[in-house]
């Protein structure tokens, strides 16, 4: 916005702003999309018109800034942007009768359409719930898992979670009293149905989740304070590759949270389960962390307790961006980082 002062619009984006949103139907489509994000198709089925015009209306918006198109495969979802247009959108909503019946019957058909969603997403989880629990069986319970992470990380708030592998959404929900911003990275369409349907029951409309490639993660350089990598590293072929990436994607001084197996001798996850890795060791994960140029800052094994011998350590790396926060832009250094 050319050095603007926070919260400000340049008076061209400010006309263009209340040209694009001066419109019934897309008033409708910004009530909607302040709830979450949405395709093209949900919006024709809950607005009932063709298309064509809602992809022209969400068109004009996306031009004015007020919203954001985010490819996925065939899909596109649209959700409401950041900065002074969204808000000044998010305001115009907000001045909206509460009990207006055409923006009601929308949202009534809005409720229906996620209830479909979240139905056929459980469908979809629960038939692979069983692979899932059995490898949960093979190491200490979830629960302690979680807690530990949220040990590591503290209690401090920060600016953008970035999760990678993001699943269910779960540590979108885990973490969501301490971020402003939440990313959920997933190659799986099946997969983000279920974290959308999730976090839209636990009404985090602060969350977002994006199909991308582990590999080449679509975000910007310097997104996130805290990355997390879930039980992910043991299914790719270059879990170093992927450090590399989501290192990229860290702020100055972020932080990279790692949690995967420990090395054990379980073939079956590899012949049944799709695992490329039987676990990592400290020094094989301490070199990909070097190499990525971020510094280790602490390490946590969960081992089985005693009488399970067969059950699996779960191994928790920290690591930070070695770059100072003074690298940051004048105007950025009085943001707190994770």
């Amino acid at each position: 916005m050319n050095n603007e002062p926070e919260g400000k619009i340049p008076v061209e984006d400010l006309v263009g702003c209340l040209r694009a949103c001066g419109e019934t139907t897309r008033i409708r489509l910004l009530a909607l999309l302040v709830l979450g994000e949405l395709t093209v198709k949900d919006l024709t089925v809950i607005l009932g018109q063709s298309q064509p015009r809602i992809s022209r209306h969400l068109k004009l918006l996306c031009e004015a800034g007020v919203i954001k198109r985010y490819p996925e495969g065939a899909w596109v979802y649209y959700r409401l942007g950041e900065g002074g247009p969204a808000e000044l959108a998010r305001r115009i909503v907000a001045q909206s009768e509460q009990d207006d019946p055409v923006l009601a019957a929308d949202h009534e058909r809005l409720v229906s359409l996620r209830r479909a969603k979240a139905e056929e997403a459980a469908a979809f989880f629960a038939a692979r719930a069983n692979n899932w629990d059995k490898e949960r069986s093979l190491h200490v319970p979830e629960v302690a898992v979680e807690a530990a992470m949220r040990a590591l990380v503290g209690s401090k708030s920060f600016d953008t979670l970035l999760d990678l592998g993001t699943g269910t959404g779960r540590l979108l929900e885990l973490f969501s009293e301490q971020y402003e911003r939440g990313i959920g990275i997933d190659a799986s369409q099946n997969m983000l149905s279920v974290a959308r349907a999730n976090l839209d029951r636990a009404g985090l409309q602060k969350a977002q989740v994006r199909q991308g490639d582990i590999y080449a993660l679509p975000v910007a350089p310097d997104t996130a304070d805290l990355t997390v990598v879930h039980q992910v590293l043991h299914y790719l072929e270059e879990p170093g590759r992927a450090i590399l990436e989501a290192a990229r994607a860290l702020r100055p001084g972020g932080r990279l949270l790692l949690v995967d197996f420990a090395p054990h001798e379980l073939e079956f996850l590899r012949e049944k389960h799709a695992h490329r890795r039987l676990g990592f060791s400290q020094g094989q994960v301490g070199n990909w962390l070097s190499e990525a140029d971020l510094e280790l800052v602490s390490t946590n094994d969960l081992t089985p307790g005693a009488g399970e011998k067969d059950k699996l350590t779960v191994t928790l790396w920290l690591a930070q961006d070695r770059r100072v926060v003074t690298d940051l832009p004048v105007a950025d250094q009085t943001k707190e980082l994770a």
